[in-house]
């Protein structure tokens, strides 16, 4: 494993562990402007030169910066999400579409019910598709879940929650993909699509994936049905996934360190320690303590 291979995973770890809340972040105060006096008396020449050479110089480096920042900003723009998919390479823990199991997902208002019914676990997940968090929750565990869940051990309930709604420019992506995400449940595309979300995950205070490209993934995915285009883009489960997100911030025992925050995993009424250092068999320790 190379050295770049291993901070990546070390980073996932890190944003796994200390969760995502979605709330403002503060920002470091602003530097004091410069009183001092510059003296100008005495410059010769080839002062002048050499200060005009620096300013040009830094004048190059900050078009440059502000030329990368723009292009990561907008690094969904004209891009496909399953060919986004298809080209990144996966880490040995993480799932893929080619690998999803065949079990069922039904909506439930703005819930996705994925699993068997008569599944012996039942697990409450919450997340939101902005957050790097609940990305390196799907990294770290996919292929836990889904073989639990092709066994028929567990049934999962995504909560789809626009935490970060905020965080994306524009705003309004967290919105977006999770009304998308309950569509897709609606053609019967969840697992497929859930996870492609995931793998393709924009950058926080970037462009987010739009609702034409949120359409033609559903698309590239197999679904058929034309009421899903007319849903993604006419953001018909918008409130269910509102009324959903404003349940969940009412339950005070989702929360943890003074705070609700994704990703956020309970089964009933007690939350789950996900840290992948501190409990990592957490899944199979409930899977052999309903056994």
């Amino acid at each position: 494993m190379g050295g770049a291979e291993r901070n990546a995973r070390k980073k996932r770890q890190a944003q796994l562990a200390e969760r995502t809340t979605g709330g403002a972040r503060q920002r470091p105060a602003a530097a004091k402007p410069d009183t001092r006096r510059r003296l100008t008396a005495g410059i010769d020449r080839s002062k002048v030169i050499i200060g005009v050479v620096v300013v040009v110089v830094l004048a190059g480096v900050v078009i440059g910066g502000l030329i990368y920042s723009n292009s990561q900003r907008n690094a969904t723009e004209g891009k496909n999400i399953l060919q986004e998919n298809n080209a990144a390479e996966p880490e040995p823990t993480e799932l893929t579409v080619a690998e999803l199991g065949d079990y069922p997902a039904v909506r439930q208002d703005g819930v996705v019910v994925v699993g068997e019914a008569d599944a012996k676990v039942t697990i409450d997940a919450y997340e939101d598709f902005l957050c790097p968090g609940c990305r390196a929750f799907e990294t770290y565990y996919g292929k836990q879940l889904d073989k639990q869940l092709s066994a028929g051990t567990i049934k999962v309930r995504y909560h789809l929650l626009p935490m970060l709604n905020d965080k994306s420019d524009p705003a309004g992506y967290s919105m977006d993909a999770a009304n998308a995400g309950l569509c897709a449940a609606d053609a019967g595309m969840f697992p497929a699509y859930h996870l492609s979300l995931f793998r393709a995950q924009p950058a926080e205070d970037a462009r987010g994936w739009d609702t034409a490209q949120l359409t033609e993934l559903g698309t590239d995915l197999g679904v058929t049905d034309p009421e899903f285009a007319e849903c993604v883009a006419g953001d018909r489960h918008d409130s269910l996934v509102t009324a959903n997100f404003d349940q969940v911030l009412t339950a005070k025992y989702l929360e943890r360190d003074g705070g609700f925050g994704t990703p956020t995993i309970a089964v009933g009424r007690k939350v789950i320690d996900i840290d992948p250092e501190k409990n990592p068999r957490w899944l199979d320790k409930l899977v052999a303590d309903k056994g």
